[in-house]
């Protein structure tokens, strides 16, 4: 399934909302492009939704960790929001859950911040 994404943003963070499979095609560089330009304009929260995302290769993973990086290089935080079951237990498998801060939800985050 193709990678599609939106944006948006509010007081507390800059969203990127990701539909599909998180495979680092050639989507994967423009959402790393989306997290610098959210840098460049001076943000210091980013949050994931990865509520439509089925499927993560290492290649996703790989750029989650370079858009946390690149946030933390700023004092700023990546949060992932609402992973399916199959995408919590990659999480849990490949040790990310203990990097990424994890919500259920976007509005769960909003509550808690």
């Amino acid at each position: 399934m193709k990678l599609t994404f939106n944006t948006s943003k509010d007081d507390l963070a800059n969203y990127l909302y990701i539909q599909g499979d998180l495979i680092g095609d050639e989507t994967g560089p423009k959402l790393v492009e989306v997290v610098s330009d959210a840098i460049n304009d001076g943000a210091k929260t980013f949050v994931v939704d990865l509520s439509q995302v089925r499927y993560i290769s290492s290649s996703g993973i790989g750029l989650l960790i370079t858009m946390l990086t690149k946030m933390r290089n700023v004092g700023g935080e990546v949060y992932l929001t609402a992973p399916s079951e199959h995408v919590k237990k990659l999480l849990i498998i490949t040790k990310l859950n203990n990097i990424f801060t994890v919500f259920d939800s976007v509005d769960e985050f909003k509550k808690k911040v």
